[in-house]
């Protein structure tokens, strides 16, 4: 009898949360290890990804057979990923996610990169929803957190081009090869193409630029660069040291933020606390910053939940 035959490891796709989210086509074949794919709006064919950002929210959550499901949100400057730790996940995936519990439920504010497998779910209504199921993660600096913004802009951008290349070819994957577009894009881009139809385009450019804003380091953030061990003291001392400036920096943070994003009818309220929670500023900080300035005259809302600087 013949061993069953695993399908070989998938290569693991930098990518940003928007257009793993925006997704709503997988593919997967009859086999018992044959992978599943997610496949883009911009041609990617995705079974495994490297994501990086924000952990915003790690929750358990009590299954009906009573094990234990952990939820998680990881917030990159384009949006959310969604991911679940189980009893299924390796040994040393499920205990990390209990120290990062205690660490975020302590007010830590924690980067973190991992590596996860791409899920795909379907409601009886129709609707569709990505998630990830985590193999390996690791809290990371703002110095590894730039390196993996600057991938998975690239990445992304890559896409984007071939995208573009492909809309005035033949949808065949001789014309894509002819045309020299990259072969792990050609399958992906005509599946896209045929599912997705006309795809905006600017979503995604705008945030390429956010991400390699961030990546570049222009805006003030309160996540430090790990150089060398430091005892509690030092960094009880440090917080102290920076708790008079913090608020005055995220004011700055987001009056550039709405400088940045403004085109011309304000920022809304949803993508600026995000955009500061990619920073990994606190949302609700971010919220009463704000506020404060709002308060001050400083910004407007020329329309209800929209703001813009006062000139």
């Amino acid at each position: 009898m013949q061993p069953a035959r695993r399908a070989r490891r998938q290569p693991a796709w930098h990518m940003l949360a928007s257009e793993f989210g925006d997704s709503t086509l997988h593919q997967q074949g009859s086999g018992e290890f044959d992978p599943l794919f997610v496949i883009t709006k911009l041609g990617a064919k995705v079974n495994r990804l490297v994501v990086a950002g924000l952990l915003e929210r790690l929750e358990p959550r009590e299954t009906s057979n009573g094990a234990t499901l952990w939820q998680g949100q990881l917030r990159d400057p384009s949006g959310l990923h969604y991911f679940s730790v189980g009893d299924y996940a390796p040994e040393s995936m499920r205990e990390l996610t209990v120290q990062l519990s205690s660490r975020i439920d302590d007010g830590e504010t924690v980067m973190l990169i991992m590596t996860a497998k791409a899920r795909y779910f379907q409601s009886e209504e129709g609707a569709v929803y990505t998630s990830l199921r985590p193999e390996e993660a690791a809290v990371i600096t703002r110095s590894n957190y730039r390196e993996w913004l600057v991938k998975a802009a690239e990445g992304m951008l890559n896409r984007i081009d071939a995208h573009e290349k492909s809309s005035s070819l033949e949808k065949n994957m001789q014309s894509l090869a002819s045309a020299g577009i990259a072969e792990n894009l050609r399958e992906g881009i005509l599946l896209a193409n045929e599912h997705y139809g006309d795809v905006d385009l600017e979503s995604y450019r705008l945030n390429i630029m956010q991400t390699l804003d961030i990546a570049e380091d222009r805006m003030p953030s309160p996540i430090a660069e790990v150089t060398s061990p430091q005892s509690s003291l030092d960094i009880t001392e440090e917080a102290s040291d920076s708790a008079a400036t913090g608020d005055t920096d995220l004011k700055k943070v987001m009056l550039d933020l709405i400088s940045r994003l403004d085109q011309g009818e304000g920022v809304d309220f949803d993508t600026l606390l995000s955009n500061a929670a990619a920073r990994g500023h606190d949302r609700d900080a971010a919220e009463s910053s704000l506020d404060d300035l709002s308060e001050e005259g400083t910004v407007h809302e020329p329309r209800f939940g929209w703001f813009k600087i006062t000139v």
